[in-house]
């Protein structure tokens, strides 16, 4: 992006010529399971950014690269080739993210090119809120209410797009990529994502209507999956299309009442902003859950079942229970779930299916538009109760009740179910009960499991694990 980016920003303040470049791994995105929806969009937003950096006199190098280890090298070369002697970049908290430019840092400082990092993508840097004594938050709720005592009115104060570089002090080489600008392409996969904007005037309108028509009734309807309630904007802030700055700025001009008395849907709204920066600290102090553990140790003792049938049932959404197959259809025709549907089909592959909650973590990374590590990460583990504020390991949705909760009469199931649509109201959300009630059949399959004793099961698992940890300190 161009706005609010302040690796962008000091490049063009520090008065020299600037080259902006974006190294797409290819091999790497195959490795951290990108869905080539989501790589179709990146493609379609870099072309609209190079037009973006264009009208400041900037050109844009895309380069395809096989993984993070070609990066410092290639960047090395590129400054070399253009006397380049400094480097700016926005910092990222995974892991794999964090060893790249620790390299590309070092290659650099031995060739005495500086390399500066900001914290654009979290409002608040990790590491900057802490326990009385120093440690990280392990709970969600007392971390934001630390992460909101932090904030100063410069945390949510968004950086406007720099001024454009004065022409006469561009090289003739970077002159030449600004007037003819490569094509942008890849060779990953991709998907269609034209449901999905990708230039800066439709996100940020998307932005200022949700905060003006929906951000007030969001806690009230976030939960309905029929409803148009949620903001929409989660691929843009997973990609730094949006940063979370912008967000807050936005909030605090339209809701500051409702923020300050930390009530009503627009702090609700703001809780989830928070979210996303809590499991971004989190990865930052625990890079081991960058590597597949689980948060909580003991948890690695859960004796997961693998069953490839049950796996692909859930995958494919024919699972025979509505609302888990439902949800599944949206993300396999959209590329998007409902974060409510998103816990209920994670609650129900760990808890009911008692699969790991890793094969969903990676089936989700490789179907959302909005797939972003460290919160897919962090609400997995959170379903799985393998992961933060997850104590309670009983803590096991019944799909079939959330479903008759946030979907009283259908509305959702019918409009991915059609095989469902003529069940009248709420016995859609046990459509072989109503069935056989009436003597008909349906195209539908029966449950793959009982939830009562898939429920039970799952907590002697949990017990299990939890006596054979103990068993170890003890000895």
């Amino acid at each position: 992006r161009t706005k609010d980016n302040q690796a962008l920003s000091a490049a063009v303040q520090s008065g020299q010529a600037v080259l902006a470049v974006y190294t797409l791994c290819s091999k790497q995105w195959q490795q951290h399971h990108v869905a080539p929806i989501q790589a179709d969009l990146i493609v379609r937003r870099l072309a609209q950014l190079q037009q973006d950096l264009a009208a400041l006199n900037i050109p844009l190098v895309v380069t395809e690269l096989e993984s993070f280890k070609h990066v410092p090298e290639y960047l090395l070369s590129l400054c070399q080739q253009n006397q380049i002697a400094n480097v700016h970049c926005q910092s990222q908290y995974e892991l794999n993210e964090q060893l790249r430019d620790e390299a590309v840092a070092n290659l650099l400082s031995r060739q005495a090119i500086n390399f500066h990092r900001y914290h654009g993508d979290c409002v608040v840097k990790p590491g900057h809120v802490l326990t009385k004594s120093g440690e990280n938050f392990k709970v969600f709720t007392p971390f934001r209410k630390a992460w909101l005592a932090s904030l100063t009115e410069q945390s949510f104060s968004p950086i406007s797009a720099p001024s454009a570089v004065n022409r006469a002090i561009i090289s003739p080489s970077l002159m030449q990529l600004l007037v003819q600008p490569q094509a942008i392409s890849c060779n990953y996969p991709q998907q269609d994502s034209s449901a999905w904007a990708c230039d800066d005037q439709q996100i940020i309108q998307q932005l200022r209507d949700f905060s003006a028509s929906k951000a007030r009734s969001y806690q009230e309807h976030r939960d309905i999956p029929s409803l148009n309630a949620t903001s929409g904007l989660s691929a843009y802030l997973a990609l730094g299309m949006l940063s979370a700055r912008q967000c807050l700025a936005r909030l605090y001009l339209e809701h500051a009442e409702d923020i300050a008395s930390q009530q009503g849907g627009a702090f609700t709204w703001l809780s989830e902003i928070i979210w996303r920066e809590f499991y971004r600290h989190l990865i930052a102090a625990n890079p081991r859950l960058c590597k597949g553990e689980a948060y909580l140790g003991w948890t690695e003792s859960v004796a997961w079942q693998s069953d490839k049938i049950l796996l692909e049932a859930w995958q494919q959404g024919r699972t025979g229970y509505p609302i888990v197959d439902a949800a599944m259809q949206q993300l396999k025709q959209t590329g998007w779930m409902h974060n409510r549907l998103r816990m209920v089909v994670a609650s129900f592959l760990s808890k009911d299916l008692l699969i790991d909650w890793r094969e969903g973590e990676r089936w989700f990374m490789q179907h959302l538009v909005d797939g972003d590590f460290a919160s897919n990460n962090g609400g997995w583990q959170w379903a799985a109760s393998t992961g933060t504020d997850a104590q309670p390991y009983f803590r096991i949705f019944n799909p079939t009740t959330q479903a008759q909760r946030f979907d009283p009469d259908g509305e959702f199931v019918r409009a991915w179910l059609p095989e469902l649509a003529q069940i009248p109201g709420k016995h859609i959300h046990t459509p072989h009960t109503w069935a056989e009630k009436n003597t008909l059949s349906i195209n539908y399959p029966l449950p793959v499991v009982d939830h009562g004793l898939k429920r039970k099961q799952a907590l002697h698992l949990f017990e299990q694990a939890k006596k054979a940890d103990q068993q170890r300190s003890i000895a």
